[in-house]
């Protein structure tokens, strides 16, 4: 593997992920509720919707990474499931805590602290991937890790519980919302 090459894809990724999910931010609205952009798009405001589309990014931005790069399969799986689970967790763990102290979310605050998390899981996987650590000892684990990351997305979109995570500010209703219904009417009920 050409770790020099490596390292510059994953800076490079960072931009390409937050690019990736910027587009899937919308592309709900604009396939006019296709199933594939359930499945990978924002059908909603929640927090859990915006972790959903940087996870998209970021998992769309390691397949392109080992077909380039071609690092050691099982480390680079490894290293990029942690990596993964410590962006979702840092940004839901962010929100959460500096909403304590604000009496609204902060526009400007969530799109450059998702920015930072993104940094720092690029650059935890390339520590990781790099590392003399034996992490590939791990891979079976990260596997089933990845797999059980990617079920909750597809099913908590669809079937999501009733928890703020899963609820959509605007309208203060779960999963997928219907565009005829008026958001006024939900707050008055």
């Amino acid at each position: 593997m050409n770790e020099r090459k490596f390292k510059t894809l994953e800076i490079v990724g960072v931009v390409v992920i937050y690019l990736i999910a910027t587009f899937l931010h919308f592309v709900y609205d604009l396939s006019g509720g296709s199933t594939l952009s359930i499945l990978f798009g924002a059908v909603n405001e929640s927090a859990w919707e915006h972790i959903k589309i940087f996870a998209v990014g970021y998992v769309v931005w390691a397949l392109i990474e080992i077909l380039w790069v071609k690092p050691p399969f099982k480390k680079f799986v490894t290293a990029k499931t942690v990596s993964l689970y410590f962006l979702s967790i840092s940004i839901i763990v962010f929100f959460y805590t500096y909403n304590l102290f604000t009496e609204e979310p902060i526009l400007i605050v969530d799109l450059l602290s998702s920015f930072v998390f993104v940094a720092l899981s690029q650059y935890i996987s390339f520590r990781l991937t790099v590392s003399d650590n034996e992490i590939e000892d791990y891979f079976a684990v990260a596997v089933l890790l990845l797999m059980t990351y990617f079920v909750m997305f597809f099913s908590f979109t669809v079937f999501p519980p009733k928890a703020d995570l899963f609820k959509d500010p605007v309208t203060g209703m779960y999963g997928i919302i219907e565009k005829h219904i008026d958001s006024g009417a939900v707050f008055l009920s």
